[in-house]
């Protein structure tokens, strides 16, 4: 039997709001695209912040001239909204999704989005969660990024 688009959007809808009770937690890295030079990164932070808090998303942000590492938490519908959206995203390019997984509660639940940044003061955590001296996230394990962003974002 084949739905009509009326019964299919209403089947999509019902969909979507099944699961909304469940909490995932994507963990993902994804390379800076440098041809966006004119966006700048408050913006793109600022505006996040606001979507997301509408949404119920929260998480945490790390970048640098070269990476993003992104942790969001959210409901399961929202957040895979929004995935799809990141993956068309021209500002990044390679986004590797690192862990994606339910979880019990929110690590990140004081704030919608947390912008930290790579930065001398904090070249200790690089070296003592990443394979190399460089911050290279992508030769990071999913708990040595977890534990990497929670340290930057006590700080």
């Amino acid at each position: 039997m084949e739905l009509n688009p009326t019964e299919l959007r209403e089947k999509n809808n019902l969909d979507m709001h099944q699961g909304e009770h469940i909490i995932l937690r994507l963990t993902y890295v994804s390379r800076y695209n440098t041809e966006n030079a004119n966006v700048e990164v408050a913006r793109i932070l600022e505006q996040a912040q606001r979507n997301n808090e509408r949404k119920g998303i929260t998480g945490a942000l790390v970048i640098n001239e070269n990476y993003f590492i992104q942790v969001i938490e959210g409901a399961r519908p929202v957040i895979n909204d929004l995935l799809s959206k990141l993956i068309n995203d021209k500002r990044h390019f390679n986004l590797d999704i690192i862990e994606c997984r339910e979880v019990d509660e929110r690590r990140w639940n004081t704030w919608s989005m947390k912008y930290l940044t790579i930065s001398d003061q904090n070249q200790e955590y690089v070296l003592k969660y990443s394979a190399t001296n460089e911050f290279k996230p992508y030769l990071m394990t999913a708990s040595q990024i977890m534990m990497f962003i929670e340290k930057l974002s006590e700080i």
